[in-house]
């Protein structure tokens, strides 16, 4: 059976990603494709509540990194790999980038731990393959954009309630991280109106412009 597609998406909060992992779900669905749409932290029963916890109570850099961690080696584990090997196209919302571009970034952590930490997580242990997303779609966006659709969208969470200066280094991490992997990295402009961005998802999944707009 051939793999599936494993495709994540990555951003600072506000940059609009969910609407489109859904809007991309219901295209791939159109075409035959099985899909499983997941997120990180979270995916799992054990992830969520991990999630909770990382989402909720004040911890520092290394704390937060080994949480993120601890769920995604589950995530791996009970969803993305079985997924994975059965054909199914896998939708994440978020995976090892975002660890890099928040803890490594945002909270200026050292990004060698990381990395030791994401050798030691996501190797295959039927293949012996380091696990990693084969495209990777970047919703970039200035953080004060970012920022201001937040407000208006929901109330903040931790993260969420970091300032500008955090998000800064944040989408620097996420820069970072794109300019090592070019060949698995897709920047996509998120600060543009839905349809144009939508296009561009489109675009780097498909390799055609969409013929409607998608997303609510």
């Amino acid at each position: 059976m051939t793999r599936g597609r494993f495709i994540s998406f990555e951003g600072i909060d506000g940059a609009g990603k969910s609407s489109h992992i859904d809007a991309l779900a219901a295209a791939l669905q159109a075409q035959g494709s099985r899909v499983l749409r997941t997120r990180e932290p979270g995916g799992t029963a054990l992830a969520e509540q991990l999630r909770s916890l990382f989402l909720q109570q004040p911890m520092d850099a290394l704390t937060e990194a080994l949480l993120v961690f601890a769920g995604r080696r589950d995530h791996l584990c009970t969803a993305i790999l079985p997924a994975l090997a059965a054909g199914t196209t896998v939708l994440c919302d978020r995976f090892t980038d975002a660890t890099f571009a928040y803890q490594g970034g945002g909270r200026s952590f050292d990004t060698t731990v990381l990395a030791r930490l994401e050798a030691w997580v996501q190797t295959d242990a039927a293949t012996g393959d380091l696990v990693q997303p084969d495209l990777t779609l970047w919703f970039d966006l200035p953080p004060a954009v970012a920022a201001q659709r937040r407000a208006a969208a929901r109330t903040a969470d931790r993260l969420e309630r970091e300032d500008l200066a955090f998000f800064e280094r944040v989408r620097a991490g996420y820069a970072q991280r794109a300019a090592a992997e070019p060949q698995r990295f897709v920047p996509i402009d998120a600060d543009q109106p839905r349809d144009a961005v939508w296009a561009a998802v489109h675009q780097a999944v498909f390799g055609t412009v969409a013929n409607a707009v998608q997303g609510g």
